[in-house]
């Protein structure tokens, strides 16, 4: 049908006016719901620490043990508001108050301090695995608390405290390990030495020992607590842990403490080994027996050297009694068995970590020893 040219020029206009119409609405359309996906997609505020905002909104309170409930409020009320008068120790990562709860259970409450971790889930999947640990010579972790930044370790009390005031500090405020209350404390005999070494021994071949061993990297005896019958009980596995799911173990951020620490670590390893655990413990089985810090210089034929050093000549002049604390009285002593005994404790302190012996073989050769 033939038309006016007129109309076709309306009709024309008209079409590609509609066509335009409807390609500007549908490019409106898919940006639109583009813009409306990118919003949502994105936070409403970027995050540039998510641990400090998990630190923040966390609040809980956590008991590894059923017959035993706690709160943050009661923590705090328990520790007066964490007065310095309840202070009763100062370990890796915290101060540690004596503190009763509710329940009339005297309890060692751990403010950790707030750059000792990482986010809350690292900080509770850590606890977890350290709130399983049952052993007599290892400190019962009973339960934490969180609050924003705070965040709170509860664990059992020991009554003696630690093995470095025993071996150093002489005089007792409080009347520990005494009848007749505070005055000078007595030096530790030969016979518990002996005891609380092997206790450690035991403790430490037991976390060497889980299916996933935890590596301490921390043994020294300040981090040994001795309980009313002078039982040790290995504390403080610095506390700011982390679990490595590409090996088979737990282990710490702490390297050590200067003195106990196995010479690869000075030599720029750090990865957290069984045998440099073990490396610690043959210094501290050193410290327990001559009285001598780890970390001073000793003096050999006129000469300064390490600890362990000045023990590796000793034994080879064969004057291990002259080795033995000056405190410790001769006749609680047969020189077989302090020859033994500092033959493990080099054993153990050897350089090279693959000529140490495990900790359970440690264990059988302390049974050897005879008290």
């Amino acid at each position: 049908m033939y038309m006016d040219k007129p109309v076709q020029s309306v009709l024309a206009a008209t079409g590609g006016f509609f066509v335009v119409t409807l390609i500007l609405a549908a490019v409106y359309l898919v940006c639109k719901d583009c813009k409306s996906k990118s919003t949502r997609s994105r936070p409403a505020r970027p995050l540039r620490n998510p641990a400090a905002l998990s630190a923040i909104i966390v609040d809980e309170s956590t008991s590894f043990d059923p017959c035993l409930e706690f709160s943050m409020e009661e923590v705090v009320k328990a520790t007066k508001n964490f007065s310095a008068h309840l202070v009763v120790g100062d370990g890796g990562f915290g101060l540690v108050y004596k503190a009763q709860l509710p329940d009339g259970l005297t309890v060692a409450i751990k403010k950790l301090d707030p750059d000792a971790f990482q986010g809350f889930r690292e900080f509770q999947a850590e606890m977890e695995t350290l709130g399983k640990l049952r052993h007599p010579n290892i400190v019962k972790i009973l339960g934490y608390c969180v609050s924003g930044a705070d965040r709170i370790l509860i664990y059992e009390f020991i009554s003696k405290g630690n093995l470095d005031r025993w071996l150093y500090d002489s005089w007792s405020s409080d009347g520990d390990g005494y009848e007749d209350g505070p005055g000078l404390r007595l030096p530790l005999s030969w016979k518990t030495r002996i005891k609380i070494v092997r206790g450690v021994a035991n403790g430490l071949a037991y976390l060497h020992g889980l299916e996933k061993p935890i590596i301490h990297r921390d043994i020294k005896a300040s981090n040994v607590l001795l309980d009313k019958d002078f039982e040790a009980h290995i504390a403080d596995f610095g506390l700011a842990r982390s679990m490595d799911a590409s090996r088979s173990h737990v282990s710490t951020q702490f390297a050590g403490t200067m003195g106990y620490m196995p010479p690869e670590y000075k030599e720029g390893f750090t990865g957290a080994t069984v045998r440099a655990d073990v490396f610690s413990f043959g210094i501290l089985m050193l410290e327990v027996a001559t009285g001598r810090r780890p970390n001073l210089p000793t003096v050999h034929d006129g000469n300064q050297m390490g600890l362990v050093e000045w023990a590796r000549k000793m034994v080879e002049q064969n004057r291990q009694m002259e080795m033995v604390d000056s405190s410790i009285s001769n006749e609680d002593l047969d020189e077989g068995e302090v020859k033994e005994y500092f033959s493990i404790a080099t054993t153990c302190a050897r350089e090279i970590s693959r000529d140490r012996p495990a900790m359970k073989e440690v264990i059988e050769m302390l049974d050897q020893i005879s008290t």
